[in-house]
């Protein structure tokens, strides 16, 4: 027997003999007195004295002391999957007024998790950096705002109102159309970029309501910021939106649609517009390219990267400085030589004077790019960016040395070939591979980001515009949208191939996840609504002579809505999807 189960014995039979003395009667007989007299001599010597101190102590507390027990050890087995969704906005293109629908998927069992109505006719939304909030911009000129989360529900969805839309015949929206093209879910509230009156409405509250505006330079398409930053750059083109624009020889064309009809013929250039947040105030306007269409920030706050699709170029900005990147050369404080890059050509035509050729010389660059969307990878610091009208991909480095200098390789950049008009990319967390939605083809492509190369090849269903990736276990997740197609594609990145289809109710608008990591807080912050350069709904190949590249039809999600109308800003109905 054990030494533990020994003292346990020994301490049950003194308790019983204890509480036998305690219950002993005054008038007990000889017998039961003689009984006692044992404990009685041994409690004489100092040994029993310690031993009738005990027993005094136990009497107190027998029949209620804690035992010792065993305490089971609970299987570990693997830990729980961490939280991470695709939110999906759908339109029914059976009327520009029908219900829009909010669809949330796990990304563990693929499951279509909750599916709420959140408005008429939803026709782009944004996503805020906890990946917990969305905006969707209405038909109506509304704005809802919804909850993602897995128990969605209709009661959720609340509305806000944004300026009221021009009245037909208003001289800078002749047709009286809705001008507020972006959202931005900032870090203080959601921004709305309006193309009428040149600026930037702040929202905040719960739900958001109206705050103030701030006056921005002309046409701003797009708004770029990341969390913890101090300031939001708006990104504004300098031509018209809602008036016609004709290009120097002809045609003349909605000033929406000029960046997409022929963005290297515009002329004009952009300017980025400094916001602090802190006062709501303007700071800077630094020049951009021609055509600038999206930006992206680097987490650590310290770069903004503006993609021209116009100029086939990247404009760099130190958004700590609030000016570009440019500088003297020099040499950091451990003897290391840096300079700065306030430009990055992305074609053989855009290298120039303010433009040098990339560190690793102009081998592998196409004559022409046309970048519209790009994807920070943390893990790598690097850049990679779909061009869409030289169909092809870059993997840029934009690397810092630990001062925040532009690194020696700053600037290197690598072109992979890709699918045809590649409208979107996205990149696992790791910087392993990126994926490719490739709008004409209706492809995806798989590529090595460390051998740049294709891995493969899958085909979508629809002409894909968007794709968004989460890696949050072994393996990630990458969802595609069509937006000619109810059809969300997921594809497993462990082995690429297509994991499944889940089905929407209406056509995909867009899609967003509520982080790249299921740790990381979502970088994607802006709406991509077709035109002012960004890609159409619908493919190329789907706009001729009788349906006519308009900013109606840049904005139809299927090919019967198209129109033979030249320009939608001459037309007095709203835009149709």
């Amino acid at each position: 027997m054990s030494e533990f189960f020994q003292q346990s014995s020994r301490a049950s039979l003194l308790c019983a003999r204890l509480i036998r003395i305690n219950n002993v009667d005054p008038s007990t007989t000889g017998r039961k007195a003689r009984s006692l007299r044992p404990l009685a001599r041994t409690s004489a010597s100092p040994a029993g004295l310690f031993v009738a101190l005990g027993a005094v102590l136990a009497i107190s507390g027998c029949g209620s002391n804690l035992r010792p027990t065993v305490t089971p050890i609970t299987g570990t087995g693997p830990a729980s999957q961490p939280g991470s969704y695709a939110f999906v906005v759908s339109a029914s293109t059976s009327s520009p007024t029908a219900q829009g629908y909010g669809t949330v998927i796990d990304y563990s069992g693929d499951t279509v998790m909750a599916t709420a109505p959140i408005g008429p006719g939803p026709i782009t939304f944004a996503l805020n950096g906890g990946g917990s909030q969305a905006w969707s911009l209405n038909e109506d000129g509304t704005v809802s705002n919804i909850p993602v989360t897995t128990n969605l529900q209709e009661k959720q969805i609340t509305y806000s109102t944004l300026n009221p839309i021009p009245a037909v015949g208003t001289a800078t929206d002749p047709a009286g159309l809705d001008p507020v093209v972006a959202l931005f879910g900032g870090s203080l509230g959601l921004y709305a970029l309006d193309v009428n009156l040149n600026e930037l409405d702040v929202l905040t509250g719960t739900p958001d309501a109206f705050k103030l505006d701030i006056p921005l330079d002309q046409t701003p398409v797009t708004a770029v910021s990341v969390s913890g930053a101090t300031r939001v750059f708006a990104i504004t083109q300098g031509i018209p939106y809602l008036t016609p624009f004709t290009f120097p020889g002809g045609p003349t064309v909605d000033g929406g649609v000029a960046c997409n009809v022929n963005p290297h013929g515009v002329g004009a250039t952009g300017i980025a517009d400094g916001i602090e947040t802190g006062t709501y105030t303007v700071s800077s306007h630094i020049p951009l390219g021609v055509c600038p269409v999206y930006a992206v920030g680097s987490p650590d706050t310290r770069r903004v990267f503006v993609l021209n699709r116009g100029s086939d170029t990247i404009s760099v900005i130190n958004s700590q400085n609030n000016t570009i990147d440019s500088c003297s050369p020099g040499v950091n404080q451990n003897g290391q030589a840096y300079t700065c890059h306030p430009c990055l050509p992305l074609s053989t035509a855009a290298v120039s004077t303010n433009c040098p050729a990339p560190t690793n010389g102009t081998t592998g660059l196409p004559a022409i790019a046309g970048p519209v969307y790009a994807e920070y990878i943390a893990a790598t610091q690097q850049l990679v960016v779909a061009n869409y009208d030289g169909s092809t991909i870059n993997i840029v480095d934009v690397s810092l040395d630990e001062y925040g200098n532009d690194s020696a390789t700053f600037g290197t950049t690598f072109t992979v070939a890709v699918g045809n008009n590649p409208a979107s990319v996205t990149a696992l967390a790791d910087g392993s591979r990126a994926y490719v939605a490739n709008q004409t083809d209706g492809t995806v492509s798989v590529v090595n980001l460390v051998s740049h190369t294709i891995e493969t090849t899958l085909a979508v269903t629809g002409n894909p515009r968007t794709v968004v990736s989460t890696q949050n276990s072994i393996y990630g997740k990458v969802y595609v949208v069509s937006p000619n197609s109810p059809t969300v594609t997921i594809i497993r990145t462990d082995q690429d191939i297509i994991d499944t289809t889940v089905l929407v109710q209406g056509n995909a608008v867009d899609v967003r996840t509520t982080s790249p990591s299921a740790s990381g807080s979502n970088l994607n912050l802006t709406s991509r609504l077709p035109g002012a350069g960004q890609p159409c709904f619908l493919p190329p190949s789907a706009f001729t002579s009788s349906t006519p590249l308009s900013l109606a039809n840049c904005q139809a999600q299927d090919a019967s809505l198209l129109t033979s109308a030249a320009q939608t800003t001459f037309v007095s109905n709203k835009l149709r999807r």
